[in-house]
Formats: structure tokens, sequence, C-alpha cells
């Protein structure tokens, strides 16, 4: 479940999770693992950096491009944001019956397959 007090498209919050899970990222690179054009990704990381939650350094490697960075307001309003879904959805699971739970267990690997696809 998305806050939508934080006015982020599932896109933007991706991008950042990227960011948090696997450390700074050339544009190009974030755009492939994102399986977007380029030009989206710019627009996201523009977005993004004018709300303070990215930053662009140059890359040390090759200072014609840069990498793009998840500020510390970026990685706090992520983490804001997965407790409040892990808190959304432990409610809703909380409310499913014992038989209900079973099937989520038993789904459990099957969706990480899914994920890994």
């Amino acid at each position: 479940m998305q806050d939508d007090t934080l006015d982020l498209n599932p896109n933007q919050l991706s991008a950042m999770g990227v960011l948090l899970n696997s450390g700074n990222q050339l544009m190009g690179e974030l755009a492939a693992q994102e399986k977007v054009q380029p030009p989206s990704m710019t627009r996201i990381v523009n977005s993004l950096e004018a709300r303070g939650y990215v930053a662009r350094r140059p890359d040390p490697r090759d200072h014609r491009q840069c990498l793009v960075a998840l500020t510390e307001s970026g990685r706090q309003v992520l983490l804001a944001n997965r407790r409040r879904r892990d808190e959304w959805l432990a409610v809703r699971i909380a409310g499913l019956d014992p038989a209900e739970r079973d099937v989520l267990r038993r789904a459990v690997g099957v969706l990480e397959k899914l994920n890994q696809g």
C-alpha cells in the first residue's frame, strides 16, 4: 500500500528501492534494472532529485557520466513507506482465517519464483 501523502508514484518508489538495495547506479544501469528507457529514468530521477530524495554525483571512473545516489532523506522516506505497507499487510493477514493463512504460506515459494523471473 502506497502512502498517497508522499506524492510518489510506483516508478519513483521502485527506483529508490533499487538504489537502497543495490547502491549508487549510473543512470543507464538504473534504467536497465527498472526496464525503462533512459529518458523515462531521467524524468524519474529529476523528480526525485527535486524532492531531495536522490542526488547525482560524478562517476569517479568516467567523469562524463553521473551516479545516482539515494540521499538520507530518500532512505528515510522509503523505509517509512515500507513500514506502513508492512503494517497494512500484517493487519490484513491477521484478519484471515487459519486455512487462508496456510494458503498464503504455501504460495510464498511460487511468489518468490515469479519475483526472480
